[in-house]
């Protein structure tokens, strides 16, 4: 996978398949969150923090992008 930042987000590519797709700024904010080794429940504080939110609804919103990112095949897990 590769990534690119834009104004608005960023744009990842899946090298294997050749497809693009995007991530909005929140979504990139989840990601760089989870790749810089928060956990989920992190991840949706800094959201929720960042976006005047609930909690709950901030895990949420992060619970919904890594389902996305999983079923797009952009997220490879540590076992």
């Amino acid at each position: 996978m590769s990534l690119v930042e834009t104004n608005d987000g960023a744009v990842l590519l899946h090298e294997r398949l050749g497809y693009y797709w995007q991530l909005n700024a929140t979504g990139l904010s989840v990601l760089h969150s989870l790749t810089s080794g928060q956990t989920c429940e992190e991840a949706a504080q800094v959201l929720a923090s960042e976006h005047a939110i609930d909690a709950s609804r901030a895990r949420s919103d992060v619970a919904a992008i890594l389902a996305s990112l999983r079923s797009a095949d952009l997220l490879q897990e540590n076992r």
